[in-house]
């Protein structure tokens, strides 16, 4: 999404004309970290160094003014305003952007983020702020997701299985960051691991950066029996991996809670590991921040809006049409 940091929709801090995770070119944004549906080729872009890296490794169009600001480090946005980047918990180099003025306060934006600890990732920051835009990709309550070790015991599980079927195992994340996560869970499990080449690369950048892997070999497919292999679900559909059987997909995602998700993903299993804060995690933040306006965006902004309200919290969903409640 694109939300402009000035009195349009009510966000706060008129006249500052900054951008938060632009969708399409803009004077400046503030890229919250390296996914592609955050970024674009901006005039001026702030971004973490680690947010930097990995996007000069995929490749992508951001443009000749990208700024690298590390966390913790006040940014002069105009002489009054500063913009601190905190970490999100998201994936590594993920930020949120906490703006400070002295007339109107202080506004924090989370981007995608999570409070749940990782083995890839910088801790979230929960810093108190007057206004919260916050995102909602999981803001329904049966969204609780179990511990990273619970999931990953079922998902080395089932590799096991499968290789002792004389099948070929395939577990499925982002190449950026759920495939990293992955890869770190498999580190006590002694399962031999060939990577597709997406997720190769940005796994060496998150090696340059300090995270610590277990052995992993590049994806051969003609060699591929006897391994694990970590690897993007659209990659499924490539001539790689038409030599790769016979195989067992599994998807690990957030939207494993779901019922339906293994058929909707079309695999043979799905197992809820997610890098979004969930359900409980949400409420947490909140009365972490302590805000006195909180907007809500992506997933159910809406619903999730009109839950704090009913809570007796002022909130509002970003761009969608809000229920107003009326006492009568």
């Amino acid at each position: 999404m694109t939300w402009e940091v000035r009195s349009r929709n009510g966000i706060w801090l008129p006249q500052i004309e900054w951008h938060l995770d632009a969708h399409h070119p803009a004077r400046r944004s503030v890229i919250s970290h390296a996914h592609f549906d955050h970024v674009a080729k901006h005039i001026e872009a702030i971004c973490t160094p680690e947010t930097a890296e990995l996007l000069a490794a995929r490749g992508a169009k951001t443009g000749n003014a990208l700024r690298p600001l590390p966390f913790n480090e006040p940014f002069n946005i105009t002489p009054a305003a500063t913009l601190t980047l905190v970490p999100a918990g998201h994936v590594l180099g993920s930020a949120q952007a906490l703006i400070e003025h002295p007339d109107y306060g202080r506004l924090l934006y989370t981007g995608d983020f999570k409070t749940r600890s990782s083995l890839t990732v910088e801790p979230c920051a929960t810093p108190e702020a007057d206004v919260l835009i916050l995102e909602t990709t999981f803001a329904r309550p049966h969204y609780v997701f179990p511990s990273a070790t619970e999931t990953m015991a079922k998902s080395i599980a089932f590799c096991r299985d499968t290789l002792a079927a004389d099948e070929i195992p395939v577990l499925l994340g982002y190449s950026l960051g759920r495939s990293q996560e992955i890869l770190a869970h498999l580190a006590n499990a002694e399962l031999p691991i060939m990577l597709h080449p997406r997720v190769e690369a940005v796994t060496r950048v998150y090696q340059k950066l300090g995270c610590k892997f277990p052995a992993y070999t590049s994806l051969a497919p003609m060699m591929a029996a006897g391994h694990v292999i970590i690897a993007p679900q659209q990659s499924l559909k490539s001539e790689l991996f038409t030599l790769i059987e016979p195989r067992r997909t599994a998807v690990l995602t957030g939207w494993a809670m779901d019922p339906s998700s293994r058929f909707r993903h079309a695999t043979d299993a799905a197992f809820p590991l997610s890098d979004h804060a969930d359900y409980p995690e949400l409420l947490e933040f909140i009365e972490r921040v302590n805000p006195s306006r909180i907007y809500t965006v992506h997933g159910f902004a809406t619903e999730f809006a009109a839950t704090l309200r009913s809570m007796g919290r002022e909130a509002w969903a970003l761009g969608r049409t809000n229920q107003l409640e009326l006492g009568l």
